[in-house]
């Protein structure tokens, strides 16, 4: 669906009053628009993709992040298609049932940092990438462990029902190294576990590595991220698959923020200018992903 039909359904719905409005939209727009809400999943510690940061005015957490503010685009255009103004939701999801949150409907968008792949795009669909990172190890300054080759005797923890959880394990199995591997529910869970000294090393994707350990002002320092990819993780926003007015809509949404340079200037909020803590992650965007952004019309030059 193009950005001209998108245009001309919303018009449409406009000119028929809320009730026959309902009748013309069909998926996710059709669904939102019945029960007067976006839901949005999120993620409670994937810096700086989505997190909590407080509280908000009437004591709900006040959730933030470059996916949040994605998704918030998504939802602003959402409510602009279906013609009428609907609620924002937040929905807490962890790494193992976010995907089956938004293929269930519990979710309508979920916004952390989920890699697209094959086996996944068997249940939902995924927005153009919109950051690419790689499994890293995260290790205390001073270990003994300068490389995976050296996860012999180790304990490493990984997140559940993340993609690092198999990376890991199949490259143990490929290269013959006996490691225990351990998981937690989350990556704060899984970043106390090295700080507790009840593992040795934490694989996940290295842009939330880098995020747990600008997060911990007290000690944060005292960790580090060594040097070898271990996979390709290109991620993307979530949503329900088989749902061409929500697809449409969501690439429609990255066009026009590439068009208009917002796309550039959402990324280097989160990953180039300071967090709410005050601290700076100074990730500058990748060239693949400059590319990518390129491709939806954003010239992403220095």
């Amino acid at each position: 669906m193009s950005l001209r039909i998108v245009c001309l359904v919303a018009l449409t719905l406009a000119a028929t009053g809320p009730a026959a409005a309902v009748e013309v939209l069909t998926g996710t727009l059709k669904t939102a628009a019945e029960r007067g809400e976006i839901v949005i999943g999120y993620r409670d510690s994937a810096i700086p993709f989505s997190f909590v940061e407080g509280k908000g005015a009437d004591g709900s957490p006040r959730v933030v992040g470059y996916a949040i503010d994605l998704c918030s685009e998504i939802a602003d255009d959402l409510q602009k298609a279906v013609g009428r103004p609907l609620k924002v939701r937040y929905e807490p999801v962890t790494a193992e049932s976010r995907i089956q949150a938004v293929a269930s409907g519990k979710v309508d968008l979920e916004c952390g940092s989920t890699t697209a792949n094959a086996e996944r795009r068997k249940q939902v669909a995924f927005s153009p990438v919109d950051f690419i990172s790689a499994t890293k190890l995260l290790v205390r300054k001073g270990s003994p462990i300068s490389s995976y080759r050296d996860l012999g005797g180790r304990t490493i923890v990984v997140t559940a029902g993340t993609t690092n959880d198999r990376i890991l394990r199949d490259l143990l199995a490929r290269l013959k190294i006996d490691a225990q591997v351990v998981t937690a529910p989350d990556h704060a869970g899984s970043f106390a576990m090295v700080k507790a000294g009840k593992a040795d090393a934490f694989a996940t994707d290295d842009i939330l590595l880098y995020g747990l350990i600008a997060s911990d002002a007290a000690d944060g320092s005292s960790y580090t991220v060594l040097p070898d990819k271990l996979s390709y993780e290109p991620y993307g926003i979530v949503f329900r698959r088989d749902d061409p007015e929500m697809t449409a809509l969501v690439a429609n949404t990255f066009t026009r923020l590439a068009e208009t340079r917002e796309l550039r200037w959402i990324y280097e909020r989160w990953f180039l200018k300071r967090l709410p803590n005050g601290e700076r992650l100074d990730v500058r965007m990748s060239d693949d992903l400059r590319v990518s952004f390129q491709l939806m019309g954003l010239d992403a030059g220095e």
